[in-house]
């Protein structure tokens, strides 16, 4: 009698991780299974050689210990014999369990869990972009798939399983702030019988060095690629791109981060240099008193919010003992009024080393660059009934604590600034009671988001530390 089923193999191997309960499914795939389950029999026929010629008709399990690390299969074939009349027969499959590390749980036992690292770093002495790029980061939550974050100095590691969620990352952080980026791998490990390769990936994401109220000094070059905008301009807003407003004639314009970063620069000045003064007079300036020049008019134009007015100023460390007013021009119109405070660079004091600066002509650079308005800022500290989270809280950093005090300062006087990104309510802070007098600038409730619809999306880097 002609035996159809003499090819099949009678002694089949499966590879079982202990660790996590898995199988392999060749060639490199490891799933769920139970015993004596659908998905165990289909993975148990694939490793059977020898049904390619014939037609399966049935396939059960015979039923066998558990710790006997056996498994019987019962398969009924049907094929044809030499005189071409249809045989059906039944064969009995062994397979024998080995115990085989996947290669999850090795990297667990290795202490290797991460695969790719992305590092976010701003190096500047101000770091409102950084602070302002970790609140996007939050709100779209885009560090939903990392292994951990942990603090670094000048800025984050986010530490990813995958390629293609560290990849996800690094193209959010190109879509919110101007960046560069620049990728590495290194070998980790080669198998020269499967050629298969393990590298560690690591992407190197750098912001921009310029913030909010930085002032810089443009070249030719730029000044080109930007319509001859006056040299020195003040960074207003930082978004996708950069984006710049001459204080004295108020001409706007924005810088992209493919731009910027094919030739880079530093500010000049940073909000720390900055200086108080008192408003003695004001007086807005006649519209169309002052236009662009013919070489700028037409491929700038004019900032419809601000308004340029002249200002005449007195140091706040010399109000009541100098008497002697310094005038300047500014783009601040529209918020200033006889008795404010005001924040400005000192060009005259600044000691600013910079090659292009050095070549303006002294009619270009005014005595006072006035930046913002000062608000009763401690007052509204007191006030402020909300709060920001953070994606980690280790050590404390020195030289963040007045940047995130200046940055919360900035949400609670820029509402288009805070519409990107969540703030919650403070339960420690009492609300402001009816009939009380609150002249700060503080956050409406319904700007606000319960901070318990959002836990999780702050990581702690106690976890990260162990999770590495």
């Amino acid at each position: 009698m002609w035996n159809i089923t003499a090819n099949i193999s009678k002694q089949v191997e499966l590879q079982f991780c202990r660790n996590c309960e898995r199988y392999l499914q060749p060639p490199g795939e490891w799933i769920n299974a139970r015993w004596e389950s659908r998905e165990l029999l289909g993975l148990c026929l694939k490793k059977v050689r020898g049904l390619k010629d014939l037609h399966l008709i049935d396939a059960c399990f015979i039923w066998t210990e558990k710790h006997s690390r056996r498994i019987k299969v019962k398969l009924v074939v049907e094929g044809n014999e030499a005189d071409h009349s249809s045989l059906r027969q039944g064969a009995i499959v062994e397979y024998t369990i080995q115990n085989q590390m996947c290669h999850e749980c090795h990297r667990v036992e290795a202490k290797d869990y991460w695969r790719c690292v992305v590092q976010v770093r701003q190096h500047a002495e101000n770091k409102k972009t950084y602070l302002y790029l970790e609140q996007l980061i939050l709100k779209h939550k885009a560090h939903e798939n990392t292994l951990g974050i942990k603090p670094m100095h000048g800025g984050l590691d986010f530490y990813f399983a995958t390629e293609n969620h560290a990849r996800k990352l690094v193209n959010f952080l190109e879509s919110m702030v101007p960046v560069k980026v620049t990728s590495s791998r290194r070998l980790i490990s080669h198998d020269k019988n499967s050629n298969i390769h393990h590298y560690k990936y690591t992407w190197s994401v750098e912001i921009a060095p310029l913030s909010k109220d930085s002032l810089v000094c443009l070249s030719p070059k730029f000044r080109h690629i930007l319509g001859n905008i006056p040299p020195l301009c003040l960074v207003h807003r930082v978004t996708h791109g950069m984006h710049l407003i001459d204080p004295v004639s108020g001409q706007i314009s924005e810088l992209n981060g493919l731009n910027y970063f094919r030739s880079p620069f530093e500010a000049i000045c940073n909000p720390r240099q900055l200086v108080e003064y008192i408003v003695m007079d004001i007086e807005p300036v006649q519209q169309g008193s002052h236009k662009p020049s013919s070489a700028t008019k037409g491929q700038t134009h004019m900032s419809e919010r601000h308004l340029l007015c002249d200002v005449w100023l007195v140091r706040a460390s010399q109000l009541g003992t100098n008497d002697n007013t310094i005038h300047a021009r500014s783009h601040l119109g529209h918020i200033l009024n006889v008795g404010d405070s005001v924040m400005g660079y000192s060009m005259t004091e600044a000691n600013i080393n910079e090659q292009e600066f050095e070549k303006l002509k002294s009619h270009q650079i005014p005595d006072i660059i006035l930046v913002r308005k000062l608000h009763d800022r401690q007052a509204g500290n007191k006030k402020r009934s909300w709060k920001l989270k953070h994606l980690t809280y280790g050590a404390v950093d020195e030289s963040l604590v007045k940047d995130k005090l200046d940055f919360i300062e900035d949400l609670e006087e820029d509402a288009e600034l805070r519409k990107n990104i969540n703030v919650y309510g403070d339960k420690t802070k009492p609300q402001t009671e009816m009939g009380e007098e609150d002249n700060s600038t503080d956050v409406d409730l319904a700007e606000r988001f319960d901070e318990s619809a959002s836990l999780g999306s702050t990581i702690n880097e106690n976890d990260t530390e162990d999770k590495r």
